[in-house]
This record gives structure tokens, C-alpha cells and sequence, in this order.
């Protein structure tokens, strides 16, 4: 398999979103336009950030993004430039719908893998949540991938409206040929961060159902050949919390030019960086850098300040349990 995102210690990631677009409106959505633009970088802007950060480390794995990064007309020649900038991968997330035939213009040698999202084993589960026709769409989508040699693999965010169907994803990324399978907690931000999304189901799982249910799917889908990456969310009794932000270089780059190194602040204006004048500045004090020194006993301090409902609390106060940095995942190789 070929070399892609890592989620691990001393991993550096580019999360590149090229533009904040998309043909979707998913309930889940994370993109938050007031804080990370509205705009479409033009190529030569992105020409410039891109060799501005592989000046920073040789070693980066990029992931272009959205919005809809296919929606992005100079996708293609913005991979043939990553790809001449020495990038260690490059990964292209999409929902699927594959716009300006972008897998007519690149080759499974400039692109180690193109990453689908899908929400449900069924469309009865994944269009509720990503739109009507989604399913089918994305399907369609990771069928062309597998076809035409890319390396393929799958994100499902887990949630209260898609858990009962994680146990059947092993079957389907089986019988469509995918290799990687990315699980993914739900985030509460940007749109999964509105009082609506709770009322509609679209919550957080709780600790019993994720670790009963998440470790299982991933070792069955191993058996089956397939990688696996996720979360583990929630740290056993004794174990020592690590902050991505200490130990691994994650960077994620919007239109506007912020760059955080947390995808729990992106909500809020506490990047950690901005592009300014064509070079990368550490943005005024306090941000999310200064909050990654602390060291709390629910574990993960942004987990604390933002998402406080995944916290259980003894009759003395202390938490049941640590929450782990979302950023630092489980994985099973076959």
C-alpha cells in the first residue's frame, strides 16, 4: 500500500482546502465560512503556499480538501505541482462526485490515494446526512477509482444516526475494492456544533457504544485485507495522554490563510498561524499553541473546552476517564 495521510507521532500532515465550495450540504460539515473564507484560491496563490510549506518539511504528506476540492477547476495542476515540490504523498478527499473529470487528468503515480466519504452502509442512512443521491454518487465515484489503479480509501464519521450500520461497512469496502478504511469520530463543529444537529440525531456516540462497537469493525475489516485508522477517543485506565500538537506536525491551511494546528478550534479565531505577505507568521498570543500546554486531568484540553459533554465525572470529581488527542489514532495493518 501506498503511502498516505499518517496519523501517528512525529507524522507531518498539510491539510490543504483549497476552496470552501461544495455541491453538499452534510449535516456534519465542519467548514465554517466567517472563519475560514469563502473563497476559491486561484492556482498561482496555491502554486505559492504549496512551496511555501514543502520549504517547512520535505516530508509532508498534503491532503487537498474543500469544500469540494474537485471543484477546484486547476485541481490536477495543483497536484502535478505538489508532486514536483517532493510532497512525501498526496491524497485527494472527495465525496465522490468527481468533478472536471479530475481522474482523466491524474495518474495513480501523482496521487497515492483518493479518499470517499460515505456516511452509511445503505443510502437509506448515508443521504439523510450528506444529501439525496450521495450514496449512490460516491459509490459510483470509489468504483471509477478502483478501476482505473488509484489507491482507495473510505472516511465514515461515526454518529447517532449512522452506528447501527458501521458493523456492514466491511462487507461493502470488500466488494468495492477499497484498502483503506478511516473511521471518524464526530466532531462538534461547525455544523454538528448547532443545538438542530443533537434534536436530529446526529450526536456523538457514547463511550460504551464506540468502544464496544468501533474496535470490532476495525479488526473485521482487517481480517478482510483492508487497513484500518481511528480514533480511539477514549484512553484506558492508566494510560498517558499525548497532544498531537507536542508530538506530530498537523497543519490545516484555509482560503483565508489561517493555518491551525487543532481541528477542534477551526470554529473559533485561534489559529495558531496565518499567511501574510507570502510567508507564515505565528499569529498573536493567546491561541491554540498556548493551550496545548495545558495539562488537565480529562486528558485533551480543547476536548474539555469544547466538547465537555464527552466528559464523565466520579462523585469526587475526577473524570471516569481521559478523553486522547483526536489527531493520534489506532491503527491495524493486515
Amino acid at each position: 500500500m501506498r503511502k498516505t495521510v499518517s496519523f501517528t507521532k512525529d507524522a507531518t500532515n498539510l491539510f490543504f482546502h483549497i476552496l470552501t465550495a461544495c455541491n453538499l450540504s452534510c449535516r456534519h460539515c465542519y467548514i465554517n465560512p466567517p472563519q475560514h473564507g469563502s473563497n476559491t484560491l486561484p492556482i498561482e496563490t496555491i502554486e505559492e503556499w504549496l512551496a511555501l510549506f514543502a520549504s517547512r518539511s520535505k516530508k509532508s504528506n498534503i491532503i487537498f480538501l474543500g469544500g469540494e476540492p474537485t471543484m477546484h477547476p486547476e485541481l490536477a495542476r495543483a497536484v502535478k505541482k505538489a508532486r514536483a515540490l517532493g510532497y512525501a504523498s498526496i491524497t485527494i478527499d472527495t465525496n465522490g462526485y468527481l468533478f472536471h473529470d479530475i481522474l482523466e487528468k491524474v495518474t495513480p503515480e501523482e496521487v497515492d490515494a483518493l479518499s470517499f466519504s460515505l456516511d452509511g452502509a445503505t443510502a437509506e442512512t448515508n443521504d439523510p446526512i450528506r444529501g439525496v443521491g450521495s450514496w449512490e454518487m460516491c459509490v459510483a465515484g470509489i468504483k471509477q477509482s478502483v478501476a482505473k489503479g488509484f489507491s482507495t480509501s473510505l472516511i465514515y464519521t461515526v454518529s447517532g444516526a449512522n452506528l447501527h450500520e458501521l458493523d456492514q461497512m466491511p462487507d461493502l469496502l470488500e466488494r468495492l475494492g477499497v484498502n483503506h478504511f478511516f473511521i471518524q469520530v464526530l466532531g462538534i463543529r461547525g455544523n454538528s456544533a448547532k443545538e438542530e444537529a443533537e434534536e436530529d440525531g446526529l450526536m456523538r456516540v457514547t463511550r460504551d457504544n464506540w468502544v464496544e462497537a468501533v474496535p470490532k469493525v476495525a479488526e473485521e475489516a482487517a481480517r478482510r485485507g483492508i487497513k484500518v485508522t481511528w480514533p480511539k477517543v477514549f484512553l484506558d485506565e492508566g494510560e498517558a495522554f499525548e497532544c498531537a500538537g507536542h508530538v506530530a506536525d498537523n497543519l490545516f491551511l484555509f482560503p483565508n490563510g489561517r493555518v491551525y494546528r487543532c481541528p477542534l478550534c477551526e470554529d473559533f479565531p485561534v489559529h495558531a498561524m496565518t499567511i501574510e505577505e507570502g510567508a507564515l507568521k505565528a499569529a498573536p498570543r493567546i491561541n491554540e499553541t498556548d493551550l496545548f500546554e495545558l495539562a488537565i486531568a480529562e486528558g485533551c484540553v480543547m476536548n474539555r473546552i469544547i466538547q465537555p459533554g464527552n466528559i464523565v465525572y466520579k462523585e469526587n470529581g475526577t473524570p471516569a476517564w481521559r478523553v486522547a488527542c483526536c489527531l493520534l489514532k489506532e491503527e491495524i495493518t493486515p
